[in-house]
């Protein structure tokens, strides 16, 4: 009975038996989903529509023809990651009344072209979804109200909310994103851009965030668009393409090079992206086989 009893006290007194914790859950990743080309196929009917108003707004500060005025927005695309910096930078224009009238549409919901199952594959991936967009606020959200991902998002980031230090800065600018990743408090390595524009991900990669390029909706080439005494597209051609398309083919008419007339098909992976896929409703699949 004594036994018993000094056995109790000294389990009393013991020190309590170690308890190993639980692995804490794994932090879930925070997606940055681009828009144009991305979640919708803007290069269907939309970015012919905005190139043209862009082109048309450049000649009449200019004064000059659309053909030249085309390559300037082309250049400064090119140059600052938007047309919008050149023409404030160097032209000052207002970039509010740029953003308007290059995004003019008389029939917006006609224009607009996405696939089936967006809202459900956004749910269905773990964490955070955040709009991060050059595009101006009121069409992105018209857009997405149009695709049906209204209440996708945690966040709507478009290219009035980019102003850092009093500057402009959109997409690949790094402070801004690093403005948003910090006001966010999200940690890079969290963070996965899901985007089209390759000199986008290739900036941000630099970062230590995640990088999944989108090439379903980046625009083929025809056969015949190239003509064999220049890589330059036709003018309603390079209308339709995505501005580092029409770059790339520039860049081929300005090689000492002879150009070459192979469409411009996206097939590599470089190095720094970490996943490539046709449509983002792909996106699940790939990364559960990347594990």
């Amino acid at each position: 009975m004594r036994r018993t009893r000094v056995a109790q006290a000294r389990r009393a007194h013991a020190w309590p038996r170690e308890v190993v914790a639980p692995t804490p859950p794994k932090q879930q990743p925070v997606w940055l989903f681009d828009l144009d080309n991305t979640l919708h196929h803007a290069s269907h009917a939309i970015f012919p529509q905005i190139n043209r108003l862009m082109t048309a707004y450049v000649a009449r500060v200019l004064g000059t023809d659309d053909a030249t005025a085309s390559q300037v927005r082309v250049d400064y695309w090119r140059r600052y990651g938007a047309t919008i910096l050149g023409m404030v930078r160097h032209h000052g224009v207002d970039p509010d009344d740029f953003l308007a009238q290059a995004h003019t549409f008389d029939d917006l919901r006609a224009m607009v072209r996405a696939e089936r199952g967006l809202a459900q594959l956004l749910r269905a991936l773990p964490g955070r979804k955040i709009l991060l967009t050059n595009a101006p606020v009121a069409y992105a959200r018209e857009v997405v109200r149009l695709i049906g991902l209204k209440r996708a998002f945690a966040r709507e980031i478009a290219v009035e909310h980019m102003w850092v230090h009093r500057r402009l800065r959109p997409k690949p600018d790094p402070l801004m994103l690093r403005r948003l990743l910090a006001r966010e408090r999200i940690a890079p390595s969290r963070a996965i851009l899901v985007e089209d524009t390759l000199s986008h991900l290739k900036r941000y990669r630099k970062l230590g965030i995640g990088t999944v390029w989108v090439t379903g909706y980046l625009r083929r080439m025809a056969p015949g668009v190239v003509s064999p005494s220049s890589a330059l597209p036709s003018h309603s051609a390079a209308e339709a393409l995505h501005p580092m398309q029409a770059a790339a083919m520039g860049a081929r008419a300005n090689s000492p090079h002879q150009p070459a007339a192979a469409p411009i098909l996206f097939a590599n992976r470089p190095g720094y992206v970490g996943v490539k896929v046709k449509s983002v409703l792909q996106l699940k699949r790939r990364l559960v086989r990347r594990g």
